[in-house]
């Protein structure tokens, strides 16, 4: 699922597509990369890499690239990636000025890249917007047989204009077909080793990376991390108990706060949200958006689950939440689409389909919706609220046309020490899966935060951000197991 984190800390949302279109008319050179001005100190260009790395003479695809270079006496590249799958690394570099600290500015150059499949760089592409919209907007708890028969159908349209509209390039995008672009990205800025900040997804990326080049790596920062020795549905599940924690530590927070719409206990209040979800699975909320979008259950999950991913949003899910006990679900709608990259226009970005498209293809999923509604029962024991909703999500996957990944064990062995760095409430990446991926790296050393929200470096914590800057500029690695303290 994509991350909230992945959008909001890009501040200038719109003109991040602009940013995109100026880095694919850049062009290259054979021995590495051609830089265009693309405005505000960023330099971008194109990097041509084979669709197919078994046939490296073959078919080329071009990769979107952008850099801010270093500021001071520079070490060499920082290339960065937000999550998703399907988030644009060139619109998470734009950002660079608030997603990197200024210390590592001075010494790196901040490189990003849209990884292929994704934004500038050969998209994957699957349904018109109003098809998009549908799609969207099934319910994705269903508890009727019509219910089920609609979100199979609906998942299995989504493969098929999936193959339709992008079947060339839907067996080449999973993640170990962009470590490897990034690796030819690396040589192509001139680094010997690789230095790399990866978040969520990012985090996933970074692991094959080093698994498949241990010894092409300099320092990794994987924050908010992948447990990649979990089955798909597994990971789904640990992922809604997740989105239940954040839920919950919002509540806790919330009836503290003047503005908050519940009065009484966080248990109360978790009550009036799970009443809040059946109202609109009965009769959608008001959409004063005008554009015809029925905001049922699914599109009111989203909007809720969106600002849980970052502790400063709450104020505004207590706002969205507050119109909604009114019967107006307007701004959940409006959080929903910015999770999912839908423009005012009506237009989506492709974040939605790339991130199906890297998910299905990296992972063996079952073939059999029952196992899809096993798991949803399941679910529904310790996350009665967005259980069901997380393990239908992957159901399009059922009746993919690219086989599944066999999910072979990471351990990086050779790497130098790889820095994984995990926040104990974080609603989408769980800190046990920084636990599990530290340990699975043969030199992964552990970082925790105490806190909330969605990856932790530069997200409020001191503590975290002092100990990236320092292994990243100077590769000091600290002590495995280390906590940094919960934010007063």
């Amino acid at each position: 699922m994509p991350t909230w984190s992945d959008v909001l800390r890009t501040a200038a949302a719109t003109a991040l597509a602009l940013s995109v279109t100026s880095c694919a008319g850049a062009g290259r050179t054979a021995s590495g990369l051609e830089w265009a001005d693309c405005g505000d100190g960023f330099e971008c260009a194109e990097l041509a890499v084979p669709l197919d790395h078994d046939r490296p003479d073959g078919e080329k695809i071009g990769i979107s690239v952008i850099r801010l270079p270093a500021s001071g006496e520079r070490i060499g590249s920082l290339l960065v990636n937000p999550g998703g799958p399907g988030s644009s690394g060139v619109e998470y570099a734009r950002s660079a000025r608030s997603a990197v600290s200024e210390a590592v500015r001075d010494r790196f150059d901040v490189v990003g890249f849209d990884p292929r499949g994704v934004g500038g760089s050969a998209p994957v592409r699957c349904l018109p917007a109003e098809s998009l919209d549908a799609f969207i907007g099934l319910d994705g708890s269903p508890d009727s047989p019509g219910e089920v028969t609609a979100l199979e159908e609906g998942a299995r349209r989504f493969a098929a204009g999936c193959q339709a509209r992008s079947g060339r390039l839907l067996p080449y995008v999973g993640t170990a077909d962009a470590a490897r672009d990034m690796d030819l990205l690396r040589a192509a800025l001139g680094d010997d080793r690789l230095t790399y900040l990866g978040k969520s997804y990012g985090t996933q990326l970074g692991a094959v990376y080093a698994d498949l080049f241990p010894g092409r790596v300099r320092a990794l920062v994987l924050d908010g991390a992948v447990d990649l020795s979990l089955s798909p549905l597994e990971m789904g599940a640990a992922q809604a108990r997740g989105f239940e924690l954040a839920l919950d530590a919002f509540l806790a927070d919330c009836v503290k706060a003047e503005d908050c719409p519940f009065e009484g206990s966080a248990a109360s209040a978790r009550e009036e949200v799970a009443a809040l979800l059946r109202r609109a699975d009965r009769e959608p909320l008001k959409n004063a958006l005008g554009d015809g979008r029925a905001i049922g259950e699914a599109w009111t999950t989203l909007g809720i689950i969106t600002p849980l991913y970052d502790r400063e949003s709450w104020p505004v899910l207590r706002s969205a939440l507050a119109e909604a006990l009114k019967g107006d679900g307007t701004t959940l709608l409006r959080l929903a689409d910015i999770l999912l990259d839908r423009r005012e226009d009506g237009t989506y970005g492709n974040q939605t389909e790339a991130s199906l498209a890297v998910t299905c293809v990296d992972s063996p999923f079952p073939a059999d919706s029952r196992a899809y509604a096993a798991a949803a029962r399941a679910s529904t024991a310790d996350a009665p609220l967005f259980g069901a909703f997380v393990a239908w999500g992957s159901l399009p996957c059922a009746s993919w046309p690219v086989a599944g990944g066999a999910g072979e064990k990471i351990d990086a062995l050779g790497a130098p020490p790889i820095m994984v760095v995990g926040t104990t409430r974080d609603p989408a990446t769980p800190y046990e899966w920084s636990e599990a991926l530290a340990d699975q790296l043969s030199s992964g050393v552990l970082v925790g935060f105490e806190g909330d929200g969605h990856t932790a470096y530069l997200t409020g914590s001191p503590c975290v951000d002092r100990l990236v800057d320092e292994y990243l500029i100077t590769l000091a690695v600290p002590e495995d197991g280390t906590r940094c303290p919960e934010i007063e």
